[in-house]
């Protein structure tokens, strides 16, 4: 018997359903609208398979081409620069020209930039396509996220279909893994590309007659200015954190980027309180459930994608498996995340997005700081698969719970700018959290080497993550409360 459940319209976003009001039957979704989510929620799987299919194998891509080992970390950084650079831009792009033509584009560029890398036979080659393929996904994923939430109202089905959306994105970043790992074993590394291609030519047919559109009827005027100071400000944010990682935070090539990307951000802000048609209005800055809703995401995005590094260290390094047998631990992770993203809108409906966020934060501490007991003998790894599940399942908690708060209360013509910082937050977690963690085991471990130095650095920075995920689901949890007690008494 379904569960009664009660009017979306009546429900805080930030605290839950009230206590009292008339049962209503859960609604279902028509078919047209399991037909609309099958699609996206695929070509979003598809993103998020590429933004790691390739890390298991970049060693067998570095000596197939010719990459230096300096020169590696290139094939992800250049993906994730492009994703999330650009991310903020075509989310408000997706507004002006149509968020089914970006999306439809998106992914024809992301067919041919796949075959373009599974043919390279350089690295320039290669590193244009993972730009061509970061871009793509800059383009997809923030379109594909504004036409889910318009094709869903706000409510139970919404939090449904952003539930299993934020299910098999996160899924998708440890099937990457596997995937990659039995590609290279098994094939070539050049099926990684390859594989993309027939799902992004059957998205490109299918997509127009089965999506359908809506924009503002008048078009405003793109904020260059705007779109210019936060791209670059993204980029070079980025690139900092990645030098950071790799040399240290203390280096003045390092210090000098990350200080640029802060002054551009800063900017941004002030051109968008002056322009006339802003990229991000700062009535969507200023909303507590964008700030505060954007900032759980960042962590969690962060610290879960930088775990799946740490472990990759710990499981190679210390207890010296293979690729494929990393590829297959982190099997057990993408299944707790499936399961945090089917209870994610069931949790978010029953006790509000803010609780949420501070269940499943708490739930991913926990398991995180578990891994601190990790040894040298191979019986640890049930200790690691049991905390990565339960891990996974907090993290698409608080997720989920971030999604919702971050698009819920304003309006259709809104969605492109909220999903496109929604998106970007994303981006941006998953491309600052492994160099950070990085940083983190350099600075432990210093010069020395062997398993006990990784072991020890490892293990601290799984200390660091923990706090972090613990401290962002606190305080979102407490600013999302203040908020919502603020209207109440408004």
């Amino acid at each position: 018997m379904p569960t009664p459940r009660t009017d979306a319209s009546t429900v805080d976003p930030t605290t839950g359903p009230p206590l009292t009001g008339p049962p209503l039957t859960a609604p279902r979704m028509s078919g047209h609208q399991k037909l609309v989510l099958a699609l996206l929620l695929g070509s979003q799987f598809m993103i998020a398979v590429d933004f790691s299919i390739l890390n298991v194998a970049l060693p067998v891509v570095g000596e197939g081409l010719g990459f230096s080992l300096a020169g590696l970390q290139w094939i992800a950084t250049s993906f994730a620069l492009a994703a999330a650079g650009f991310t903020l831009l075509f989310g408000r792009v997706a507004d002006l020209v149509g968020r089914k033509n970006l999306f439809v584009g998106g992914m024809a560029v992301l067919g041919l930039s796949s075959v373009l890398g599974g043919l390279a036979t350089s690295p320039e080659v290669l590193l244009t396509a993972r730009v061509l393929q970061g871009l793509a996904t800059a383009a997809v994923t923030p379109a594909g996220l504004a036409l889910l939430t318009t094709a869903f109202k706000e409510g139970p089905l919404r939090e449904r279909a952003l539930g299993l959306n934020g299910a098999l994105m996160s899924a998708g970043f440890t099937a990457g893994a596997i995937l990659g790992g039995l590609l290279t074993d098994l094939l070539s590394w050049r099926w990684a590309f390859f594989i993309n291609v027939p799902v992004a030519a059957l998205v490109v047919m299918l997509a127009p007659s089965v999506i359908t559109d809506s924009r503002p009827e008048k078009r405003p005027k793109l904020d260059v200015p705007g779109a210019v100071a936060v791209t670059g400000g993204l980029l070079l944010l980025v690139l900092g954190l990645t030098r950071a990682g790799e040399t240290g935070w203390t280096g003045p090539a390092t210090l000098a980027t990350l200080a640029a990307g802060a002054v551009l951000l800063v900017a941004f802000v002030r051109i968008e309180q002056r322009a006339a048609a802003p990229l991000v209005p700062i009535r969507v800055l200023k909303r507590r459930s964008v700030v505060w809703g954007n900032t759980a995401g960042l962590i969690a995005f962060a610290t879960e994608t930088s775990l799946v590094f740490l472990l990759t260290l710990y499981l190679q390094e210390v207890l010296g498996h293979s690729a494929l047998a990393t590829g297959l631990a982190f099997g057990v992770l993408g299944a707790g995340t499936v399961v945090g993203g089917v209870l994610g809108g069931r949790a978010v409906g029953r006790f509000g997005n803010r609780r949420a966020i501070v269940l499943g934060g708490t739930v991913q501490a926990a398991a995180t700081l578990s891994l601190v007991a990790l040894g040298t003998s191979g019986a640890w790894i049930w200790l690691l698969l049991a905390a990565t599940f339960v891990g996974g399942v907090g993290n698409m908690l608080m997720i989920v719970g971030f999604m919702v708060t971050a698009t819920s209360g304003l309006p259709d013509e809104e969605q492109g700018r909220a999903t496109g910082l929604a998106t970007m937050t994303q981006q941006v977690g998953i491309a600052l959290g492994i160099p950070v963690m990085s940083a983190v085991v350099t600075a432990r471990t210093g010069a020395a080497h062997g398993p006990e130095a990784v072991l020890s650095g490892v293990s601290t920075a799984i200390l660091v993550n923990s706090a972090l995920v613990l401290a962002g689901a606190v305080l979102a949890g407490h600013f999302l409360a203040r908020g919502a007690r603020r209207r109440k008494d408004g």
